[in-house]
């Protein structure tokens, strides 16, 4: 293969190859993920007294960051926008290892004869965004291409969160008989934006389900039990698990049974052909769960209006090693793995 294919940004098999045989040799990365986290606590503090991160050098030691790009097409669709996706979409990463969300940068990328109608409701929804996830937006940068050379507009966010002392959220923590959750019914906004891509309608209506998580995991995070936490978006569930069952090297079995689907997106997925277990999320979260508090965590996840669908959908074996097993509706056992590509691209 000697070009760039849309399934290199698609989260499945083909880009963890991009990624594992390019970037990985290219940068000497010993780990992959949504976010990483900065250990200062071994460096001397005045190497960072002409940084803005030296404000949070004296008290929590760790910082969260991460980087991420925003490409969905169209840009507006039910219940959300590319403004609104990027700056959740950037919270949700640095939520998904235990960081408090502080700030993000903001960079966009706009073609010549972009609506700055258009333009103004993307601002506005990214500034009322920032404000119910309790983040700023403190730096960004303004480039335009010509007409033809872009898709509207592209933004890229990134972002820097605190670690508390204490907190350690990680694959590597996942354990033998650790229950999975699922905060809410998956595959809603795969199916929204596929909808408004090609015109088409549902009774009633599927609306992404773009939200900042950042609240709920505190509050789960402040109960105790979880060992990880994972944002299903590129390669939905599917693809998010068979992450966590090869970073774990343990074996993940999850019941079809348990796993919540809202109606209208079940029924879209059997007109048209789709996996829900592979549809991209933007407002849901898999947390893999001490055994002992899965069940209190499960109450706490309801209580909060993000995770009043929550579910416990399975749990962590120790073999086949790197595996996510389903055990379906009809009593089969299927082998869940990652698409090579993706069911529906330019998602996020």
């Amino acid at each position: 293969m000697d070009k760039i294919l849309l399934a290199h940004g698609s989260g499945g098999s083909v880009m963890h190859k991009l990624i594992r045989e390019y970037f990985v040799p290219q940068f000497d990365m010993k780990s992959l993920g949504d976010s990483a986290i900065i250990d200062f606590s071994n460096l001397p503090i005045h190497q960072f007294t002409d940084s803005p991160i030296h404000q949070f050098t004296n008290s929590p030691q760790k910082l969260a960051f991460t980087t991420d790009s925003y490409v969905v097409s169209p840009v507006f669709f039910p219940g959300g926008n590319i403004g609104e996706l990027a700056v959740y979409g950037t919270v949700n990463d640095l939520s998904m290892v235990g960081a408090k969300p502080v700030c993000m940068s903001a960079g966009l990328i706009l073609e010549e004869g972009f609506s700055m109608d258009s333009f103004k409701k993307i601002l506005s929804s990214m500034a009322e965004a920032a404000k119910k996830a309790d983040v700023k937006i403190i730096a960004g940068d303004t480039k335009v291409v010509n007409k033809g050379k872009g898709d509207g507009i592209f933004i890229n966010t990134s972002g820097i969160g605190v670690v508390e002392d204490g907190v350690n959220i990680s694959p590597v923590n996942i354990k033998t008989g650790d229950k999975i959750i699922v905060s809410g019914a998956i595959g809603n906004h795969g199916v929204a934006v596929m909808a408004e891509r090609n015109g088409l309608s549902f009774n009633p209506p599927v609306l992404s389900d773009t939200a900042p998580l950042n609240q709920l995991v505190a509050e789960i995070i402040g109960f105790g039990g979880v060992h990880a936490m994972r944002d299903p978006t590129r390669g939905g569930l599917a693809t998010t698990l068979k992450e966590l069952a090869l970073e774990s090297n343990l074996c993940f079995t999850i019941k079809e049974s348990l796993i919540p689907v809202a109606h209208g997106v079940r029924g879209a997925s059997e007109l048209l052909g789709l996996d829900p277990l592979y549809i991209a999320n933007e407002g849901i979260l898999i947390a893999i769960v001490k055994k002992d508090s899965a069940e209190d965590l499960l109450e706490i996840m309801r209580k909060n209006p993000l995770g009043k669908n929550a579910n416990i959908i399975g749990e962590v074996s120790e073999a086949p090693e790197g595996k996510v097993l389903l055990k379906t509706k009809i009593g089969g056992t299927r082998i869940i793995d990652m698409l090579s590509g993706e069911q529906l691209p330019r998602i996020c």
